[in-house]
């Protein structure tokens, strides 16, 4: 009998199933479920699903969501722009599993071309922008302006706590308008929507007006350029306020950067640098700051440090900011970006190089100049003369006119009923042009815009005149052969899961299958806009719409929102259900969050985010939460408590056997439950968080539900509520901001509807494939998986928490602080060394210092496993020379670990690596299996301290380099480049 299709999706086939069961002391899968999960939460009946479908049933069916949607010429514009990805970046990154299965560069060593590539991105945006420091990029345009008003909160808290306001641009999208707005209120921050120019800075100063900070519009959401801009940055410079410009990377090509005109920081998305529309997202946001600034930034910084040997060698920076380690103190809630977006950004520049940026930014514009022209030309009135790639024109009635557009092929922006705005794209046409004119002004005209001359336009003295893009890898690539091996051999400094497995506990890397992953690119799924009238998306509409059906299904609640485009935008949204719901029932005293100590940081992060003050609950010695603890905190604060954020199974691996218990307690209270689905893959079929005690949710779509994790995203955070919360869910973030929102309700968490919708196709497909029963055994076999790792390993690396009958949940914490204790082997040399084997690391460090928590997932088979297992214990065997005494802990393998293949066969080993310590072959090749198949790291161990003292986040000169004469360019490209 054949094994069912979803089998594909599940690493252990019947012999390994039945040989770690055997192993383990359980006749099946469902008998160890039964013994692991606590049988007060069992789920009662099967997951009501529909039949699952093998590929080609889910290929079609997809394919009939997507014949639903209609594509057009996309000029809507309001930050989302027709563009092209070319055909090089979206078949060796988009559709590379060597790329999107990358993780979040935690370990760097193993890291190396993705960090180069975000460096790419970061050099970029801080050379169109103007400002000299830049991220590794936030999860959209809409939150980046939120973003940006709370670190100029940070940078001038003076006037902040003076009772100053931060001003909102009235030219901003209403999407960022609407976000900022509902992080403002939550975080209690004075926010004005306001015109920003000169006069208003100066009335509101002169009526005692503190002005904390501006946020300024170029262009304007109907595609006004600012000709004011350097002094209204001065003016509100002069009232001691900071100035925040939200502009268009694209249009920074030509016209003059926001740092030449002053300003504090830049915002925006780089979408139109070749990323699909994706009916929203998922696209990389950016932000650049003054290098004062840098240590406030939110989100993640890539910069250059050295490696062991003083190589140059790339790291996340300033970590010390993270919410890991900071908590509620975190600068944002952010844990994770857009990586591969940016990585694609940063490609697109790469490919294009200045000369080719320039030449479609001045196409851009000039068909914009011929369509404005043509307008003027026929009596019409334009909206402004001063624009880059968007025309708004004055008509007798809009609506018409966009429905006769739409009936010809092309969406336009129905501005209000009198004012049209059409934005060009990349792919607009002089013969495009024409047909606007046609149908906007009844010109019949032929349009010819080879002969434009960019001096002579209307940009003519906005134009920069500095030098962008100068470093080498943007000047270097001049064909297709040379892009592709540069993406290549970036890639193969990298270790995703196309290569090993990745077993880092709360991260769930599991398989993405292609089959998954293949859609997400047809034109009529990335093609949409998602301010296209419904009609137009009615596929995108009902796979969405059945997604989170199926979710709610899942999880057992009532309802479902993919809005929350990360999952620590999941989180926020969940808490700000919480607050609002208080609110609504007038228990506004109702402000504290009680979250586990063991809790992930984003936790408390998120609760910060939220308005709540976080009160920390014990763990008992199992890692359980402390009834006795919790029940002394709800006795202390009683009323005041707002609800409790737990995550289950807990972050230490175990299903706590009283967690109905902590539930009840918490709602006996008047609290709320939520319940973070960062585990969920232990759960899905098995338990049902909505069912057992939560009131809220999140979900990670880039963990259970296989979204690639892209090396630091897209992710997807899904916030999932019980009926009574249904009324605080995201909204609309482009409803009319000038209407005042209810007072109690739902509010809008990320700049497009449906969040990040162009990857939500991936996990609809894994679901429709899987089936209930699938999803359950996935469930059973990540136990599975996880209690053989412990088991195996019990020996050697004991495991810290277990939980009912000895067993871990689908993650096991392995306890290395007695063997540090013993050795002065510490997790980080372990995590080193693993490199050598081929391994990315566990989790270090978290929840619990000294430790390392393995999460196998379910897509490993048992020979993977075993090999992860036989590179733990010969690390072990090394541990165990260092505490007999045969050789230092200065002098181990481990603590030299990794090692490049440059390293190994220098002549000098001995004297320069080893020190006459251990051999060449213990180093490189430990274990007898790496002679045939063996990954060396890029460089060797990294120097964190060095590259948070001597900050540099761009790309290096080339001869930082040089080895030899010859130079490794890190980013650059031509053959004389080439690796040593």
């Amino acid at each position: 009998m054949a094994a069912p299709h979803y089998q594909r999706h599940i690493g252990p086939d019947a012999d390994d199933t039945r040989a770690i069961l055997d192993t383990l002391g359980y006749g099946s899968t469902e008998a160890l479920a039964a013994a692991a999960v606590p049988a007060s939460i069992v789920q009662d009946t099967p997951t009501d699903l529909p039949p699952a479908l093998d590929e080609t049933a889910a290929l079609a069916a997809l394919r009939d969501f997507a014949s639903k949607n209609t594509l057009k010429k996309q000029l809507i514009g309001a930050g989302y722009h027709d563009t092209v990805t070319p055909a090089v970046i979206r078949r060796n990154v988009v559709e590379n599993p060597a790329w999107y299965t990358a993780y979040t560069p935690y370990q760097p060593e193993i890291s190396q071309g993705r960090l180069e590539a975000l460096l790419n991105f970061q050099t970029m945006v801080e050379d169109l922008t103007g400002l000299p420091v830049a991220g590794a990029s936030l999860l959209d345009e809409a939150t980046a302006v939120a973003e940006a008003v709370q670190m100029m909160a940070r940078l001038n808290s003076r006037a902040a706590k003076k009772g100053g306001v931060i001003l909102l641009d009235e030219a901003l999208h209403d999407s960022s308008i609407n976000v900022t707005l509902t992080r403002a209120a939550a975080a209690g921050l004075p926010v004005t929507v306001t015109p920003v120019d000169v006069g208003t800075v100066r009335r509101l100063a002169e009526e005692g007006t503190v002005i904390v900070g501006a946020v300024v519009s170029n262009p304007a959401t109907t595609g006004e350029l600012r000709d004011d801009l350097p002094e209204v940055v001065a003016e509100v410079h002069d009232r001691g306020g900071l100035v925040t410009v939200a502009a268009d990377l694209l249009a920074q090509v030509l016209v003059r950067s926001p740092g030449e005109a002053g300003a504090d920081i830049a915002v925006g998305s780089a979408q139109r640098f070749g990323v699909p529309l994706f009916f929203g997202g998922p696209h990389a946001a950016f932000l650049s700051c003054r290098e004062e600034y840098q240590r406030k930034m939110p989100g993640r910084i890539v910069g250059v440090s050295v490696d062991a040997e003083g190589t140059p060698a790339y790291r996340l920076a300033l970590q010390t900011r993270e919410q890991h380690i900071r908590r509620d103190k975190a600068t944002s809630n952010i844990c994770t970006a857009q990586a591969l977006l940016a990585v694609v950004a940063g490609f697109y520049a790469v490919w294009h190089g200045p000369d080719g940026l320039r030449s479609i930014a001045t196409g851009i514009h000039s068909r914009a100049v011929a369509l404005a022209v043509g307008l003027a030309e026929a009596g019409l009135t334009l909206a402004s003369d001063l624009f880059f790639d968007t025309v708004t024109v004055e008509v007798t009635d809009a609506p018409s006119i966009v429905a006769a557009a739409c009936d010809e092929g092309f969406n336009l922006r129905l501005v209000d009923d009198i004012h049209v705005g059409v934005s060009v794209g990349e792919s607009t046409t002089d013969a495009d042009i024409a047909a606007l004119l046609r149908i906007i002004a009844g010109s019949r005209v032929t349009v010819d815009t080879s002969g434009f001359v960019l001096d002579e336009g209307p940009l003519s003295g906005y134009l920069r005149t500095d030098d962008i893009l100068t470093h080498p890898v943007f000047n270097t690539v001049s064909s297709e052969t040379q892009m592709m091996r540069y993406m290549r051999r970036l890639a193969d400094r990298d270790l995703a899961l196309d290569r090993t497995m990745i077993p880092l506990g709360s991260c769930t890397m599991k398989l993405n299958a292609a089959v998954s992953m293949e859609p997400i690119t047809w034109p009529e799924f990335a093609g949409i806009h998602p301010l296209v009238p419904e009609d137009q998306a009615t596929g995108w509409l009902e796979l969405i719409s059945d997604l989170e059906d199926r979710l709610a299904k899942i999880t057992g609640y009532a309802a479902v929102s993919v809005q929350p485009n990360a999952g620590s935008q999941g989180e926020f949204a969940g808490l700000l259900a919480i607050r609002r719901y208080h609110l609504s029932r007038g228990e506004d005293q109702r402000t504290l969050i009680l979250i586990p100590a063991s809790a992930h940081g984003t936790n408390a992060a998120s609760a910060a985010l939220a308005g709540l003050k976080v009160i920390a609950v014990k763990s008992a010695a199992d890692g359980s939460v402390d009834l006795a603890d919790l029940d002394m905190k709800i006795m202390e604060y009683g009323d005041r408590i707002a609800g409790i954020m737990i995550t289950y199974p807990s972050t230490h691996g175990v299903f706590e056997e009283h967690v109905d218990a902590v539930c009840e307690k918490v709602h006996a209270a008047g609290g709320q439950v939520y319940i973070d689905g960062a585990n969920l893959n232990a759960l899905v079929g098995l338990a049902q968080p909505g069912v057992f005690g939560g009131d809220v949710s999140h979900l990670n779509l880039h963990k259970t539900f296989t979204i690639p994790h892209g090396g630091g995203g897209p992710g997807v955070g899904p916030v999932c509520v019980a009926d009574h919360l249904i009324p605080f869910l995201p909204t609309d973030p482009w409803s009319d901001p000038s209407v005042a929102p209810a007072v109690v309700g739902g509010r809008p968490v990320s700049g497009a509807v449906y969040g990040s919708a162009g990857v939500l196709p991936i996990s609809w497909t894994y679901i429709a494939m899987m089936g209930g029963e699938g999803l359950t055994e996935a469930s059973r076999t990540a136990l599975l998986n996880a209690n053989y790792i412990s088991h195996e390993l019990a020996a050697s690396f004991p495991t810290l928490y277990t939980g009912s009958n000895g067993l871990v949940g689908h993650e096991c914490i392995l306890d290395l602080r007695e063997l540090t204790r013993q050795s002065g082997v510490t997790a980080a040399d372990v995590s080193k060394r693993l490199m050598d084997y081929g391994f990315h690391a566990p989790t270090l460090a978290f929840p619990v210092a000294g430790t390392l928590m393995v999460e196998p997932t379910e897509s490993e088979d048992k020979g993977e496993l075993d090999r992860f297992i036989t590179a733990m214990r010969s690390i072990r065997a090394e541990i165990d020379e260092v505490i007999d005494g045969k050789v230092a802990v200065e002098d181990s393998v481990l603590r030299h670990a990794p090692f490049t293949a440059e390293s190994v066969v220098r002549d000098d080993f001995e004297d320069a690596v080893s020190h006459g310590h251990f051999t060449r072959e213990k180093a490189a090749f430990p274990v007898r299996s790496l002679r045939r198949d063996k990954y060396f790291p890029a460089v060797r161990r990294i120097d964190d301290a060095y590259g948070d003292r001597n900050l540099v986040c761009t790309c290096p000169p080339v001869e930082a380099f040089d080895v030899s004469g010859e130079t490794d360019g890190g980013s650059a490209t031509s053959a004389e480049h080439e690796e040593n």
